[in-house]
């Protein structure tokens, strides 16, 4: 049986396998390469996350994307957003180098077996495991509100499916959402020469401030501090102390998970949208129908007037949302018995579940470790405490001698014993 088991190659499980291939610990990683960044992102978009906060982690850290980026000629300093293309590569040459075992293979079933677990995968083949890490990122959690889930696939689709925009171009086409997801998709669909719309509920678009040019003074630096998800000192926490975050009450957690880092856009995102595309702001779909095959969006602004707003095509970009039961490859008597809060696994300080053996990493971690978990900055903590926790598990496990075994050693080792006592009698 194999040690482990890791599912997903992501900035997460790519970190994990890192860190257990260096550690000594036996396993196979299974999942497609940067999946959700390199077939479910658009083309064009860049990272939220700064450069520093954009690392993919290996426990020497002699590969991040500062060296990537060196080794390329591909321009990398404060500043300068991290393009999509950039950090997809940037995942191909860190799984060349730090994780080579990586198997282009989908994990299609996950089953309980005494001892571990059984995997199967879309090949056919099966696996058993002592252990399972479940590192899916945010592939199964795409989130459609339910006033708009009613509209057939042609007519309503989420970000997550979009990654070449240029089918849209010519057509007309609803942005919902106002996060980052949403203003980098109705920046690039206008780039690409749709006719795009932008409908939030907010009543005005957050971005996050960009580079001023200006190196900060020491009084700047003490009162918003630097950190890997965002500046100022409640960021900084969250981004460098995941496990005192672990360790506060419920409630807290849960609340600053919610709460904490809102939807926004990137900086960069500001100059494509303000003033270029058609901003609905303050109004809430209520619900959307099919007419003459369109759509008909029936918007309620925060003062209770209506209006509809008629388009080809909708596209929610309206972020995910972790729910154990989209896992339809996990067992349902896992899943079931997984002890959740909040739609996410509760999970111990080393990131197991309440199921022995079975850990979570990522986005399914966010309501034990923080909002970092959101972000590949938190991938670092991820690894580093979770091959900890594992390796500990695998070393103090006992091998198990059954009674037979026991009988047959001690009747090899008896005449020896015999032999050696008649030697000290003098016989």
């Amino acid at each position: 049986m194999l040690e482990t088991a890791i599912i997903g190659a992501g900035p997460y499980g790519l970190s994990i396998a890192a860190h257990f291939r260096s550690r000594g610990i036996s396993f196979r990683i299974f999942g497609r390469l940067m999946d959700s960044w390199q077939t479910h992102m658009p083309k064009g978009m860049c990272l939220k996350s700064e450069d520093f906060a954009s690392n993919i982690y290996d426990p020497d850290r002699d590969f991040t994307l500062s060296h990537f980026c060196a080794e390329k000629g591909i321009e990398y300093a404060d500043g300068i957003p991290v393009r999509l293309d950039t950090f997809s590569a940037y995942g191909a040459a860190f799984k060349e180098r730090k994780v080579p075992e990586l198997e282009d293979k989908l994990v299609t079933s996950l089953d309980r077996v005494p001892g571990g677990f059984r995997l199967g995968l879309d090949n056919g083949e099966t696996v058993t495991a002592q252990k399972v890490v479940l590192a899916v990122g945010i592939t199964h959690f795409e989130y459609v509100p339910a006033n708009l889930a009613n509209l057939p696939p042609e007519f309503l689709s989420h970000s997550f499916r979009h990654h070449d925009l240029e089918p849209f171009r010519g057509r007309n086409v609803v942005v919902v959402g106002g996060g980052s997801s949403a203003t980098d998709l109705a920046g690039l669909l206008h780039e690409v020469g749709a006719d795009v719309q932008l409908v939030s509920r907010r009543t005005a678009l957050k971005f996050h401030g960009g580079p001023t040019g200006k190196k900060p003074s020491w009084w700047q630096k003490i009162k918003r501090p630097k950190s890997g998800i965002g500046p100022g000192w409640r960021l900084r926490f969250l981004a460098d102390a995941p496990m005192a975050f672990h360790y506060l009450p419920e409630s807290l957690r849960l609340e600053a998970v919610r709460r904490v880092l809102g939807p926004s856009g990137g900086w960069f995102a500001k100059e494509k949208v303000i003033g270029k595309v058609p901003l609905l702001l303050g109004q809430t779909p209520e619900r959307a129908e099919i007419l003459d095959g369109r759509v008909v969006l029936h918007l309620r602004a925060d003062d209770g007037t209506k209006r509809e707003v008629v388009t080809e095509h909708v596209i929610a970009a309206t972020g995910y949302k972790v729910d154990m039961d989209r896992l339809k490859f996990v067992n349902p008597e896992i899943r079931e018995n997984l002890k959740v809060v909040g739609g996410s696994p509760v999970l111990s300080s080393g990131f197991e579940s309440s199921i022995p053996g079975l850990y979570f990493a990522g986005l399914t971690a966010a309501n034990s470790f923080g909002p970092v978990m959101r972000f590949a900055f938190g991938a670092g903590f991820a690894a580093r405490t979770l091959t900890r926790s594992v390796r500990k598990s695998l070393v103090h496990k006992p091998a198990s001698i059954s009674v037979q075994d026991r009988h047959e050693l001690r009747e090899v080792k008896m005449p020896e014993t015999r032999e050696k006592a008649g030697a000290a009698s003098g016989s």
